[in-house]
């Protein structure tokens, strides 16, 4: 059986990025020492969470591909003989910038990158200031661990994102994710949202038979501007199997979450649950509208 060790790096991503960055590279290199051949990072890492508000400067954080973020992580993938999946504000050119998760392979290339397609427009986080919608559509990367199906944070509530992924053959649907609770929600309505983040990403596991991780930061980030109480982020990081069995999953603390899937369960799963074999295509058409007035 085709067995993938995946580590999920549940971390808190503070200022400056040097100290973001240094909590991701020991945390890689602890994984890779524990066997990790795909190691994934959650959204936006080399930083904080910069999106509660809207802000013409935080754009100076933005950056070129290839560009530091990436010479730095190649030369560690590179180093450790590992998949590395990395996050970061992608700048494009001037007054165009991306949100961008990238995939470097082992021997320190970049083998693929995604633009992330949904963009949120929520108070605390306001995407749509600072991204423009990708461009790249729904492609699984190429890598020498399988096919992987990259998607990032809010795209993991649309099943159409993973639909279009499995359809074009992704081995694994893999998320990396920067979601957390306003302290003004009381305790019930936070373990409603957590669930419901659980829920949504196991569906598309079973919907579409197929492995999937995700990797959420963890910790506080206040709000730069005092106008609300900041984010905390729940990690909760997970990695289920085709049938949305839970695999691995962590809690709110910082930690290397690791996981051994099976990249052929899905063909089992597959056998006994056609669902791809049964979709009626030919009714599909109005999935195509906002919506049917």
């Amino acid at each position: 059986m085709k067995t993938l060790k995946v580590a999920l790096i549940q971390q808190p991503c503070p200022d400056p990025p040097d100290e973001a960055r240094h909590i991701s590279d020991e945390a890689v290199r602890r994984a890779a020492e524990r066997g990790a051949r795909l190691i994934v990072l959650p959204e936006l890492h080399c930083g904080p969470y910069f999106c509660q508000q809207e802000q013409s400067e935080t754009f100076d954080r933005a950056e070129p591909i290839p560009g530091p973020a990436t010479d730095h992580f190649s030369a560690l993938a590179r180093e450790l003989d590992i998949v590395l999946i990395i996050s970061l504000f992608e700048r494009r050119a001037a007054g165009l910038c991306h949100n961008t998760a990238l995939v470097i392979e082992r021997d320190g290339t970049i083998a693929g990158r995604y633009r992330k397609m949904h963009i949120p427009d929520d108070p605390g986080y306001y995407e749509k200031f600072y991204f423009t919608p990708g461009d790249l559509g729904f492609e699984p990367i190429a890598t020498s661990v399988g096919k992987l199906g990259l998607l990032i944070c809010w795209d993991q509530w649309y099943p159409e994102a993973a639909r279009l992924m499995a359809l074009a053959g992704a081995e694994i649907l893999i998320y990396p994710t920067a979601i957390g609770w306003d302290a003004r929600d009381d305790e019930t309505e936070q373990k409603r949202q957590l669930d419901a983040w659980h829920t949504v990403q196991r569906g598309h596991a079973i919907a579409n038979g197929l492995p999937l991780v995700a990797v959420n930061r963890v910790g506080h980030e206040s709000d730069p501007s005092g106008s609300s109480p900041g984010i905390t982020f729940w990690g909760n990081s997970f990695a289920c199997g085709p049938q949305g069995e839970m695999l691995a999953e962590g809690g709110v603390e910082k930690t290397e979450l690791l996981a051994d899937i099976d990249l052929r369960r899905g063909e089992q799963v597959r056998r006994i649950w056609p669902f791809l074999r049964d979709r009626r295509i030919d009714a599909y058409g109005d999935l195509l509208k906002r919506f049917r007035d």
